[in-house]
């Protein structure tokens, strides 16, 4: 049944007070900074990276208008903009009272020379970027981020166990793979069957590693059937003058230049130890 015509009109009258009272209160000043100030700010946040003076500093110029005035999003856009920040929740309490959750980004590696990679996968610069210590280096064009994500979890995957720990993974312009373990050897992968050819050589690493002094300074995956290692030459220990008791000079005991490598074993996943016909690829 249909209510009466008076009835609606006042039902669109309430409806319609209800909505012009808060902005003609704003206008004639009800609700100003004065009468209803944010007093308070509530803060939760992990702190490791963003503190609670930036934080309130960001806020504070956003609070001046009043409890009913202030506009969350502008506080959220705001407080989003400091470099450590990745999202933000805001919301008021009555009667003065402002609460904020700041969630920070969490590194996962540096993407080049100058920027962080977050968990999320988002690239991003903070300062100080370029010297931060105990993360994986991992680099190549912005638009192939993703595909060195996975390359790289793929290679953690393989290298588990076997005494090698990648610490870099990079993908130049052309395609070409080249990873960086701990002990700062090279590992050149190239462009073609890249993951193949890291599992060829991690199949036969455990019999070579009981048979060598350490792992070699670089290894070279790109051979059409086999791959290439090189192990730095010995450092020359400086011989002593029997009966004297000095000691060596420096000059004796100086290890050989890094650059200075003899390859000690050319693998032929045919014919171990040799590759007679095999040629280089990319």
């Amino acid at each position: 049944m249909n209510a009466p015509l008076p009835l609606k009109w006042l039902a669109w009258g309430i409806a319609l007070t209800l909505v012009a009272l808060p902005i003609v209160g704003v206008l004639n000043g009800w609700f100003a900074a004065q009468r209803w100030p944010v007093s308070k700010i509530e803060l939760r946040a992990e702190y490791a990276h963003v503190s609670a003076e930036q934080i309130r500093a960001t806020v504070e110029s956003h609070l001046a208008k009043g409890f009913f005035a202030v506009q969350l999003t502008e506080v959220q856009a705001a407080v989003a903009q400091l470099p450590w920040v990745e999202r933000v929740e805001a919301r008021k309490q009555w009667p003065d009272t402002l609460r904020l959750t700041v969630y920070e980004r969490q590194p996962f590696a540096r993407w080049g020379e100058q920027r962080l990679l977050s968990r999320s996968g988002e690239i991003f610069e903070v300062p100080g970027a370029g010297t931060m210590q105990g993360l994986p280096q991992l680099s190549g064009p912005d638009e192939r981020l993703q595909e060195v994500i996975a390359f790289h979890a793929e290679c953690l995957r393989e290298f588990a166990g076997s005494g090698l720990v990648v610490s870099a993974v990079d993908l130049d312009a052309r395609g070409s793979w080249r990873l960086t373990l701990v002990s700062g050897a090279l590992i050149e992968v190239g462009r073609v069957d890249a993951r193949s050819r890291l599992r060829r050589f991690l199949d036969v690493w455990p019999s070579l590693a009981g048979a060598s002094n350490g792992p070699p300074v670089y290894i070279d995956l790109r051979y059409e059937n086999g791959f290439a290692l090189r192990w730095a030459l010995p450092a020359v220990a400086g011989n002593r003058e029997t009966g004297t008791g000095d000691r060596a000079s420096p000059a004796a005991v100086m290890p050989a230049p890094v650059e200075d490598f003899r390859i000690a074993l050319l693998i032929s996943i045919h014919s171990p130890l040799s590759i007679p016909h095999s040629r280089l690829l990319s």
